[in-house]
């Protein structure tokens, strides 16, 4: 009789615990379908759904505020999404919204987002169709991306080989990397071009010295300080006046040169 009792005991224990389980599964399930709070519908267009399946999240502002409730093919070309969407946030969500499809990660489910409208557009309705965004195809991501890597992949082969060779002595870089007598050739080179230099301008502040080239340098010396004193004269401002007068010394000169001319006449 003890045994009976006990067993009776446990097996209420177990199936109000599973009863339990069971309420508290319903509710959770019936909280992510919104299945006991009131909600609205709405409706869009798409050429591609790129997985979408029926039971996917829909978010406003990064929230989830609804679900994917029905998924129907409409022609070859459109495919109707129906959502349904929680009632509270009807007020927020405007007529010129746009819907898109969206991924939770890289490789995560699909999702329905709905970007905010503007401020002065009217709140949508009950069934209100809202225009659609092309969803991203991670087919053509991932296909360029594969190509971009391809590229990635060559261009470092290639770095590898040119780094090799020039590790391994080949080529100019490679003999100047790594024969130590070349570059000891360069440094002998450009001491020497400097020597030859310095030596040039010795010889030619000797030359200037000499009895034989004196003349010369002179006579440079003297053209350069000429046409710079040609130069400080133009730089001077002259009068535009056409009445200007000539200097009285000059005109003295010219009247003394017709008096001499008759003269000798």
């Amino acid at each position: 009789m003890e045994t009976t009792t006990r067993f009776k005991a446990r097996l209420g224990m177990f199936v109000a615990a599973g009863l339990l389980l069971f309420i508290g599964a319903i509710f959770y399930i019936g909280r992510q379908k919104h299945l006991f709070n009131p909600v609205f519908r709405l409706n869009t267009m798409f050429k591609d759904i790129n997985g979408l399946q029926i039971g996917n999240n829909v978010r406003f502002s990064g929230i989830n505020v609804g679900t994917v409730d029905n998924i129907m093919i409409i022609n070859d070309t459109t495919v109707q999404v129906s959502l349904i969407v929680d009632k509270d946030v009807q007020k927020f969500i405007k007529k010129d919204c746009r819907i898109a499809i969206g991924s939770e990660g890289l490789i995560g489910d699909k999702i329905i987002n709905i970007t905010q409208g503007s401020s002065h557009a009217l709140v949508v309705d009950e069934g209100q169709f809202l225009l659609s965004n092309p969803p991203l195809q991670t087919d053509a991501i991932l296909a360029s991306l594969q190509v971009t890597a391809g590229n990635a992949e060559v261009v470092s082969d290639q770095l590898a080989q040119i780094l090799y060779k020039i590790n391994s002595g080949k080529g100019t870089f490679g003999m100047l990397i790594n024969d130590s007598t070349m570059a000891t050739s360069i440094n002998t080179t450009i001491n020497n071009l400097q020597r030859s230099t310095k030596g040039l301008d010795e010889n030619m502040e000797a030359a200037k010295h000499n009895i034989l080239l004196r003349g010369y340098f002179n006579k440079k010396k003297k053209e350069k300080d000429d046409k710079n004193n040609d130069s400080k004269n133009n730089s001077k401002g002259t009068d535009t006046n056409t009445n200007k007068k000539e200097e009285p010394g000059l005109l003295k000169k010219i009247f003394n040169k017709d008096k001499k001319d008759k003269n000798d006449q």
